[in-house]
């Protein structure tokens, strides 16, 4: 994926993120804890292509993490798996 679409792709979670939590009624700030440790936004396009990678990784994590909380227990194999590649990713660097 090229950078651009990874913006594209953060952009478009971030979004997803605020309508999960607006239906939800929900704002577990515990679960995206560790992206907003980041501090890399889709607006923040100096950043490399590796870590928006990362982010979107753990914006999907946290969005996993919300669902599953909310009784969307399918999500919690997700989240687990979003897991294990953040800290992959994390240990890559």
């Amino acid at each position: 994926m090229q950078k651009e679409e990874l913006i594209q792709l953060h952009t478009f979670l971030l979004q997803l993120r605020t309508y999960i939590e607006n239906i939800t009624k929900n704002t577990n700030l515990q679960a995206f804890l560790t992206y907003e440790k980041l501090n890399i936004g889709p607006h923040k396009i100096h950043k490399s292509k590796k870590e928006h990678k990362l982010a979107i990784f753990e914006l999907s994590k946290g969005i996993a993490n919300l669902l599953q909380k909310n009784n969307y227990f399918v999500f919690q194999k997700m989240y687990n798996d979003l897991d294990k590649t953040c800290n992959q990713l994390k240990n890559n660097k």
